[in-house]
């Protein structure tokens, strides 16, 4: 499995992880199962968030999966901005690591700007670091103006990450996150990466270059949109594979290989659009 360095950090970390949005709709013993597979596969960037299910995806699905393997496991799980003032901050860490079973987390991210000062956020993380709970941390859904105050207030090499929604369709991010991200040394990665059950179908002139690409390459359309995603160096993904059969899917999108020429086909497919006045999230 290809790794990449995450953020400043020095840590590497897949390329393709798994993601646990609405996990808590699935049968949990096939999605443990699922997890468990794709840490064999080497899909060991695992994200959660208290939010999801409130709580039992961390409690009931997450925690199992990584029962006896936690070393081998790069766990990212998110604080609510309702909950993100310097000690609530520290307290659902801590909420959340109990549901985990787990004495740290490798990245702690704060899920979505919200109403609460960022410098009491940045403390609250700041403070989990030194206290070995996080090993890093960072922010999710936001957008270059919001990244700037969250740089201006914890300073540069501090923010780990960036992970917001990004697909073929849905390129928003390329226009001035994606770039300011590598500018600063900040992972970016990218949820939904398959559209939310919106992928192109094969009918679809879009559809038509994936099939087209993967057929070359004896793969699925899934995998050559999901290499196309993290094809820049900055680049990480984390789609959700409740089932096994999709989580080897996404494993070896890591190895495939995609040629300029394929690359451009793809990217003249699903074209970028104007920049949007804010940042897409879902």
């Amino acid at each position: 499995m290809e790794k990449r360095v995450w953020g400043s950090t020095g840590v590497a970390v897949p390329v393709i992880g798994q993601g646990t949005w609405q996990m808590e709709e699935d049968d949990p013993e096939s999605a443990i199962r699922a997890l468990r597979a794709g840490l064999d596969l080497g899909l060991t960037h695992l994200d959660t968030a208290e939010f999801y299910g409130q709580g039992r995806v961390e409690e009931h699905i997450v925690s199992k999966a990584i029962a006896g393997r936690r070393d081998e496991v790069f766990l990212v799980s998110k604080v609510m901005p309702s909950n993100a003032t310097e000690k609530g901050t520290l307290t659902a860490c801590e909420r959340s690591l109990k549901r985990l079973r787990t004495d740290r987390l490798d990245c702690y991210l704060l899920h979505w700007p919200g109403s609460h000062p960022l410098e009491g956020t940045v403390r609250a993380f700041e403070r989990l670091v030194k206290e070995g709970k996080v090993r890093s941390w960072g922010v999710s859904n936001f957008d270059v103006d919001e990244l700037e105050e969250v740089l201006a207030i914890a300073g540069p090499g501090r923010i780990a990450c960036n992970q917001v929604l990004y697909h073929l369709e849905e390129r928003a991010i390329e226009h001035a996150v994606i770039p300011w991200c590598e500018q600063q040394g900040v992972a970016v990665v990218a949820y939904s990466p398959f559209g939310s059950g919106n992928f192109p179908g094969p009918k679809s002139p879009g559809g038509q270059v994936l099939e087209a690409i993967a057929d070359a390459h004896g793969v699925t359309p899934r995998q050559v949109a999901l290499r196309f995603l993290v094809r820049r160096p900055s680049l990480f993904a984390i789609p959700k594979a409740s089932r096994e059969a999709h989580v080897h899917d996404n494993a070896a999108a890591a190895a495939l290989s995609l040629s300029a020429e394929e690359l451009r086909r793809i990217d003249e497919a699903f074209p970028l659009g104007p920049e949007p006045a804010s940042l897409p999230v879902i």
